[in-house]
């Protein structure tokens, strides 16, 4: 990266354009640069659960995702070039095997809630849907990599099962919609 990094505000986006990896420039508003800012932040957002109590293991996992957003990053922003392997969508579902071991089946929907790590998590799932949402996008208007998708569609669904692990490390439970309550 050498001096890459030496100066931020270089005023070359002053027109509405960014540069990508491989050196073209493109809109801000284009597909690829939604989904790699959607991407980030998701990382940001996954940096602020980080900041809760969490399983330490937990924390070596979310770190280590903290990793693969930033590969799927560069994968966005240069045209064709590939970061997101099998292997780190395998490593999602291996977690989310782990992580879902000990749950019990949910019979019903459950809110975003309980604890604030357990909230956060799910403010990740969010972002992280969307971020999946924009990659398909790009995917529509441009030839991409089948992995980033794969790996977002995991990483939600981990989120989610994460959020509830979190809501017990809390000493609590889901938090649970109750279909039948009073309007």
């Amino acid at each position: 990266m050498g001096n890459r990094l030496s100066k931020i505000a270089t005023r070359t986006g002053d027109a509405g354009t960014t540069g990508l990896g491989d050196g073209s420039r493109i809109d801000k508003d284009a597909l690829r640069v939604h989904a790699m800012g959607d991407v980030d932040e998701l990382n940001s957002q996954i940096g602020v659960l980080l900041c809760e109590d969490l399983p330490e293991t937990m924390q070596h996992a979310l770190v280590s995702i903290q990793h693969d957003l930033f590969d799927m990053g560069g994968e966005l922003c240069i045209p064709g070039y590939t970061m997101i392997t099998e292997a780190q969508v395998e490593r999602l579902d291996a977690l989310l095997a782990h992580y879902n071991a000990d749950l019990e089946p949910l019979r019903d929907f459950i809110l975003p809630g309980g604890s604030r790590a357990a909230a956060i998590a799910h403010v990740c799932r969010t972002v992280c849907r969307r971020a999946e949402r924009a990659i398909v996008s790009v995917g529509k208007a441009e030839q991409i990599n089948e992995h980033p998708r794969q790996y977002m569609n995991r990483l939600s669904d981990l989120l989610f099962v994460l959020s509830r692990v979190l809501n017990r490390y809390a000493g609590g439970s889901d938090v649970l919609w109750e279909k039948e309550r009073q309007r």
